[in-house]
């Protein structure tokens, strides 16, 4: 599991005084590095090696400005040449937020899914762990 500390700013919050639900898909994506230097270990866009096929945000609570924002990042589901990655957004002890984004190991040249193999395959497997709920879920 990779962990990220987020601060919200105060333009991350909306008229209802909480933190704006469009800040998260952007966290979530910051927090998804960590992972994507698995596949791109300097993130050189033009090596980069993996497509997005579908991300879903729950929102299960509200955020506040002036407390910490823990991203929590892992690999749930490990296919062939895709994966999934589970993110979590804790705030004060609080799961407010759960993220599931499938990634796709991707050839642009090709235009083709590549399988997940070997060490990078290995690497996953480290990050791999079942979606945590919450008791009152």
């Amino acid at each position: 599991m990779f962990v990220r500390t987020i601060e919200p700013a105060f333009y991350d919050t909306d008229a209802l005084g909480h933190v704006n639900n469009t800040r998260l898909p952007a966290w979530f994506e910051l927090a998804r590095n960590d992972l994507f230097r698995l596949f791109t270990p300097d993130l050189d866009p033009r090596q980069w090696r993996l497509i997005m096929a579908r991300m879903e945000i729950d929102y299960r609570a509200e955020l506040h400005y002036g407390s910490d924002i823990e991203v929590r990042t892992y690999v749930s589901r490990l296919g062939n040449s895709s994966f999934t990655v589970t993110q979590e957004a804790w705030q004060k002890g609080e799961m407010t937020n759960l993220g599931h984004t499938v990634m796709v190991h991707f050839d642009h040249d090709t235009k083709r899914a590549v399988p997940i193999e070997g060490e990078l395959r290995a690497a996953l497997e480290a990050h791999l762990q079942p979606i945590a709920e919450p008791a009152d879920a």
